[in-house]
């Protein structure tokens, strides 16, 4: 089959691999119709290096239709179409009883002391490979996959596999709609859809700040009071004018380590990605240089006993906070990886109607076939193209 995998920083292409097989009784195989290109693939495209092997197989974001179902499967059948969370979780555990689905007590990756593994996604999350190719081996396909009715285009449902429970997950956290003024730090595929779904749970006053003149005025087109960054000299006095002087009730942080305007923090992940792979995962995890720009603004911005909600990914283990401020502010803090299947039944009634109210049916922007993948990495990255979310098409 062909897969897109991944060579080296800036270094993707699309190989011929074996196809695979069942190999474990709660296995599944899926032909692959529809995979995204997520912000998080970028950092194994840029940062991660060290956690890659030349050829593993990235993605993690698919659907497609049911092939074959280990003998342990019983939940879904040959022929029905399944959208694949991109944690992979047992179901029976403490932790997936709990609704922590992205902790998984059966899956959790030991070896560096991590959660649930993940599809896709380097050794720290168990190096299993990924969905952007023509076929795709599900584990824990007795409990993951989500089945989704025939009919519309993949679009509708594609988004649960990561994005929709990412952003619902942040907006949870993020306590709307009792919190009432909800800022959103970031507005690529993940922010956008946080500031959707906070309108759509009550929230009165949706703010975004971006970078992206395009971004910013998507944000703008559904009700949200969207501002680039660069416009204001005090974008922390600018916001308060909006919240009542005060700042808002609550931030979520759509941005991560992906954080412009921190070019020491990025050249710190990029020189280490020139070490010996050992060397250069002890440097990523305690260097104490992240792109943290993002979160200190966040703090900066929260009202005082306001909640933070953290959706953007942060790779330091020993990344410098202002504890003094977010105590004396008497800041709430939340975050991690979304726990897919603890939110599906909140999601998935608003994807099987006529109607449309998160705008999924249009959210991508590029949907182009497998083998033209490296290109939609490198349009994503750079933001040309007006590349807001690019679909794969095996």
């Amino acid at each position: 089959m062909k897969a897109l995998t991944w060579h080296g920083t800036h270094d993707v292409r699309v190989d011929t691999v074996p196809d695979p097989t069942i190999e474990h009784p709660t296995d599944a195989i899926i032909k692959v119709t529809s995979s995204g290109i997520c912000g998080s693939d970028l950092h194994l495209y840029e940062v991660l290096g060290p956690y890659l092997d030349a050829g593993d197989i990235l993605g993690h974001e698919p659907m497609g239709i049911v092939q074959e179902v280990g003998a342990d499967v019983t939940n879904i059948k040959p022929g029905d179409r399944v959208v694949i969370p991109f944690n992979i979780s047992c179901g029976h555990c403490f932790m997936c009883g709990s609704g922590l689905q992205s902790q998984c007590e059966t899956t959790q990756v030991r070896e560096f002391d991590t959660g649930a593994a993940l599809l896709g996604y380097t050794k720290l999350y168990g190096q299993v490979p990924g969905g952007q190719a023509e076929f795709l081996r599900v584990p824990q396909a007795h409990y993951g996959p989500i089945k989704v009715p025939e009919g519309p285009p993949d679009d509708r449902f594609l988004y649960l596999s990561d994005v929709l429970p990412t952003a619902w997950q942040a907006v949870q956290y993020a306590d709307v709609p009792r919190k009432k003024d909800v800022l959103v730090l970031g507005l690529g595929p993940i922010g956008e859809m946080c500031t959707r779904i906070a309108q759509h749970l009550g929230a009165e006053t949706v703010i975004g700040l971006d970078l992206v003149p395009e971004r910013i005025a998507r944000a703008n087109a559904h009700g949200v009071h969207a501002v680039s960054i660069e416009d204001h000299d005090d974008i922390a006095g600018f916001v308060r004018e909006l919240t009542g002087g005060r700042g808002p009730d609550a931030v979520i942080d759509a941005v991560g380590m992906e954080a412009h305007g921190a070019p020491i923090g990025k050249l710190a992940h990029r020189l280490a990605g020139f070490l010996p792979d050992k060397v250069a995962q002890k440097a990523i995890e305690t260097a104490g240089i992240d792109r943290l720009a993002a979160l200190h603004l966040a703090i900066e911005l929260v009202r005082r006993g306001g909640t933070i909600s953290l959706s953007g990914v942060y790779g330091g283990a020993a990344s410098p906070m202002p504890l003094l401020q977010m105590f004396d502010k008497q800041i709430t803090m939340r975050m991690g990886q979304a726990n897919v299947w603890n939110w599906v039944d909140d999601i998935l009634p608003l994807l099987t109607g006529d109607a449309d109210p998160l705008g999924v049916d249009t959210y991508a922007t590029h949907h182009i076939p497998l083998d033209e993948a490296p290109h939609g990495y490198d349009i994503f990255q750079k933001k040309q193209d007006g590349a807001f979310k690019v679909v794969l098409n095996p």
